[in-house]
């Protein structure tokens, strides 16, 4: 499905995406070692089982980049000009290797852009819930949408 003009959006309104995913080891260890993060928290088993977690935490970075890229197809694929700013990113529970995730994102505001009369601001509330219903990572994104052309 391709993304919506800026609008078509209706604040308030929510999009449940289709895309379930279930992360992998091999998600984790490729893309922390990809962006050279070292912290033995996503990589050394052993060092995990002393943790409070008991096993690699999947990185915070990937599973951000998966919520948003989940969210893409349905919101803003093909009509946004970029985003503008990701805020209030949260992790109130871990993400682990074996979860399948699910995302749901909400349109909170929107408004005319200023200084460019074709596009227009959208921020979204993405929200990303494991198979146990608990919500793991959730953000707001704010980006420059496309008006519908003339």
């Amino acid at each position: 499905m391709a993304g919506l003009y800026f609008e078509q959006f209706e604040i308030g309104q929510v999009f449940v995406h289709a895309i379930r995913r279930t992360v992998t080891e091999t998600d984790n260890v490729i893309f922390t070692t990809m962006t050279h993060n070292p912290a033995q928290i996503h990589l050394d088993a052993e060092y995990c089982k002393g943790t409070e977690f008991g096993k690699p935490l999947m990185n915070s970075v990937f599973t951000l980049g998966l919520m948003v890229g989940i969210s893409v197809g349905d919101t803003t694929l093909g009509t946004t000009v970029g985003n503008l700013g990701w805020d209030e990113v949260r992790f109130p529970k871990p993400c682990f290797a074996g979860d399948t995730i699910h995302v749901e994102s909400k349109v909170l505001e929107k408004r005319e852009s200023k200084s460019r009369p074709d596009n227009g601001i959208v921020i979204f509330k993405h929200e990303l819930t494991n198979q146990r219903g608990e919500i793991a990572l959730s953000c707001l994104r704010t980006v420059l949408a496309k008006k519908k052309p003339a």
